[in-house]
Order: structure tokens, then C-alpha cells, then sequence
């Protein structure tokens, strides 16, 4: 059986300008390493959570729930000004990007960048993300395929309440975009569901603040930060920071 090395919270030093990185639900740090090392040279600090149970099994992942993520959102943020960083700005994909929003309604900020956010998910949606997630965790342990059907019948027993709290995390976080006044930066991938479309129009309409800019990238599904156009939505980001009052 093949052991996995769990990926780890990363923070890279930079300026005096520090970004809160938040990857996306099943993901892990991965998904920021590029955008992170990207803004460093570019004079940011950055530091990317990882959340409780994430680059695990699925089985410990849904031991934890959106609670937990959403207080390594907060350890991160705590973390960044217990460096002595007085100015953060917040930067998520998926789940990321909806904590993203949360950071902005709930805290201090100078600006929110948010990536392929749903305003909306199922539960039962979230539950065949985490199947997905699962087999191929199974696959990459070395385990066969008798012994992956078993444990993924048995996974279907798994209590999925805390995927019922995630979507309702997301409903909560999208019925208070009118708290949020920091400058956004809404991006979405034009390859992905065209859910992701929608909700980006739902989030522009839906912030208080006048300084809020979106935009579609033709080549980009999902994981923008890691895709075809990765290089562009790097750049948009890293304007969209240096435009920021700081």
C-alpha cells in the first residue's frame, strides 16, 4: 500500500502586503503554490491554509466540518496579522472563494478576489465530489478494485451533515453580499458549468461596493489557478493588488 504525503499550510514571504490564500473543498495548498510564488516575487507575503481534513481520505474528511474550515480560514488571517501584517487582502477559489466572501463581510480587508464560486450547491452534489475524491484517493493508495468497491459501498453510509452545512454556509454567505464593501474581483472560467457564470453576475450585482470588476477566461474550467490561462489570471490578480489602497 503506497502511503500519500498529506500536503501542508505553506506561507511565503514577501513585501509588507499579505495575501490569505483558500484553496478549494476536496483540494488542498496545491491549488495556490503557482499564484502564491507568483505574487512573492511580485512583492506580497502570502499564507494558505490548509482546511481540517483536506489531502486526506474522505473518510477524515467528512469527519470535519464547514465550522472547522471556516476557523483555519480565520487561524490563517490571525496568523498573518500575528506576523505583523496590518493590511491583508483575501484571494479563493470554490469553497476559497466563499470564504473569501465571508472574510469580507466579517473582517478587516483591503480587497477580495474570488474564482469560480457557486452561489449555490446541493448537498447531494457536494456528496458525488466527495465520491469522486475518494476513488481516486483509493486508486493513488494502490489499493484494488474489490477492495475500492467495498469501501466506497461503505462511504455511502457516511452521515453527509456536514456537506448539508456546507450548503448552507454558501446560502448564508450569498444572502449577505451586501455587507461586503471591499473592493472584488469577480473571475470565472468560461469552460466551466455555466452555474459559475451565473453566480459571478449574482456576486457582482449582489456586493455593496462600487469597485468590483469580473471577467470570463475562454480557456479556463474549474481550477483557474492551476489551467490554460493561468498566466492571465495571475497577471488580472496581480493588478487587480496593486490598484488597491494599501
Amino acid at each position: 500500500m503506497m502511503k500519500i504525503v498529506p500536503p501542508k499550510p505553506f506561507f511565503y514571504k514577501g513585501g509588507e502586503k499579505a495575501v490569505l490564500l483558500l484553496h478549494s473543498f476536496t483540494s488542498n495548498t496545491i491549488d495556490m503554490k503557482k499564484l502564491g510564488r507568483y505574487l512573492q516575487k511580485n512583492n506580497y507575503s502570502c499564507y494558505a491554509p490548509l482546511y481540517s481534513g483536506h489531502g486526506l481520505t474522505a473518510e477524515e474528511l467528512l469527519t470535519h466540518r464547514p465550522s472547522d474550515w471556516w476557523q483555519d480560514v480565520l487561524n490563517g488571517y490571525k496568523l498573518l496579522k500575528d506576523k505583523g501584517f496590518e493590511k491583508i487582502a483575501v484571494i479563493g477559489l470554490s469553497l476559497g472563494g466563499v470564504f473569501a466572501l465571508k472574510v469580507g463581510q466579517e473582517l478587516e480587508i483591503n480587497g477580495v478576489v474570488t474564482m469560480s464560486v457557486p452561489i449555490h450547491r446541493e448537498a447531494t452534489f457536494l456528496q458525488k465530489r466527495v465520491f469522486h475524491y475518494a476513488k481516486g484517493y483509493k486508486q493513488l493508495e494502490g489499493k484494488n478494485e474489490e477492495q475500492i468497491n467495498v469501501e466506497m459501498k461503505r462511504l455511502q453510509n457516511i452521515s453527509i451533515d456536514s456537506l448539508v452545512e456546507f450548503q448552507q454556509l454558501i446560502d448564508l454567505t450569498m444572502d449577505k453580499l451586501a455587507l461586503l464593501t471591499s473592493p472584488i474581483s469577480i473571475l470565472y472560467g468560461e469552460l466551466d458549468e455555466p452555474l459559475y457564470k451565473e453566480s459571478a453576475e449574482v456576486i457582482f450585482q449582489g456586493v455593496a461596493t462600487n469597485e468590483k470588476t469580473m471577467k470570463g477566461y475562454p480557456n479556463s474550467k474549474h481550477l483557474m489557478t492551476l489551467g490554460t490561462d493561468m498566466n492571465d489570471v495571475n497577471k488580472d490578480i496581480l493588478t487587480f493588488l496593486n490598484e488597491l489602497t494599501w
